[in-house]
């Protein structure tokens, strides 16, 4: 762990609407440690980070340590503060978060992923900056390194343990199948049929799929950030992906009103105990489902061991918006040091 030079002034939070707090001032705070963390509640990665978020909240902010979250959007539907206050309690977020709709916060941070962590010491100036996931018992080093600096004595409070395996220093990880977005602007469809936006196009299933891409069978409608079913009553389309992983998330929105399930298998079979998500429902006729009820991150897959699967969703519901899916990763054990 080392900290930054002080170079770089931390510029002002101006956002758009505050959560758990009433506006916040980085100059007002001079003589405070603050932690800004940029995330998006929809992202699998800001999602992990969230317990460590949440701990170090509680283990500092009463020595000096003041967090905000600034919440930039991915997606559309995160520029709404009840779909952003939903994410909070879910998450049990205590400390203040901003919305940052425009992204003028982002901008001016010259940040450039979701998450990024900044560390902001008692003159104003970022000294430490950390992209993504890992390197917590790091960043928390910087965390005490800074209010040490304010005079305050942490040497008794030792470091939070890592949750998982692939947190612990020094673990070696598989590589998981990139993100895969499913909206025209970014999205990385297979099929030969490709995109026409704000179309509808009916696509037929190859039966070869190739990894970091999607493939699409029936009537689709191609927006900007999803892909929704267009079929005639009574029929019914698929996604398909090939992917390396450990889990599997998708982001998803129904639009109907109450909600609609979407049918799930994995290698042709529906998921089990063994290896469903946290949102799946096996059903007594057999199948596996996910209620998508909201606009969120849906924990489709939960495999024993990393490795190599092809995923189908199935949906007759015109109302399903799919966005992005995303994987996880898992320690190599064979490579795992254990004190």
């Amino acid at each position: 762990m080392e900290l930054q030079p002080k170079l770089i002034r931390a510029p002002e939070l101006f956002g758009d609407f505050w959560f758990n707090s009433d506006p916040l001032s980085v100059r007002a705070l001079r003589g405070y440690v603050m932690l800004i963390d940029f995330w998006d509640y929809s992202c699998v990665n800001c999602q992990r980070t969230l317990p460590y978020l949440n701990e170090w909240h509680r283990r500092y902010r009463e020595l000096g340590l003041v967090m905000v979250g600034v919440h930039t959007p991915e997606f559309h539907f995160g520029r709404k503060p009840e779909n952003v206050q939903c994410a909070i309690r879910a998450a049990g977020i205590e400390y203040p978060v901003v919305m940052d709709n425009e992204a003028f916060i982002w901008s001016a941070y010259a940040n450039r992923s979701w998450p990024t962590h900044y560390l902001i010491d008692k003159d104003g100036y970022i000294r430490y900056t950390q992209h993504g996931e890992g390197q917590y018992q790091a960043f928390e080093r910087a965390i005490q390194a800074l209010l040490r600096e304010t005079g305050v004595q942490v040497h008794s409070i030792p470091l939070m343990e890592p949750l998982r395996d692939a947190d612990q220093p020094g673990a070696v990880c598989y590589r998981p199948t990139n993100e895969i977005y499913i909206g025209y602007l970014r999205g990385t469809i297979g099929n030969v049929e490709g995109y026409q936006p704000e179309s509808t196009i009916h696509y037929t299933n190859p039966g070869l799929y190739l990894s970091n891409r999607f493939y699409a069978d029936g009537a689709w409608l191609s927006e900007k950030e999803f892909l929704r079913f267009n079929g005639q009553p009574g029929g019914e389309g698929s996604l398909v992906l090939s992917y390396e992983s450990l889990e599997v998330n998708a982001v998803l929105d129904y639009h109907g009103g109450g909600s609609s399930e979407l049918r799930i298998e994995q290698d042709g079979m529906p998921l089990s105990i063994e290896n469903k998500g946290e949102d799946i429902r096996l059903t007594a006729e057999g199948m596996s489902v996910v209620e998508v009820t909201e606009p969120r991150m849906y924990n489709l897959v939960r495999n024993p061991e990393f490795g190599e699967h092809v995923l189908k969703l199935s949906t007759a519901s015109p109302h399903i918006e799919f966005y992005s899916f995303t994987f996880t990763t898992c320690a190599i054990p064979e490579l795992l040091i254990r004190n």
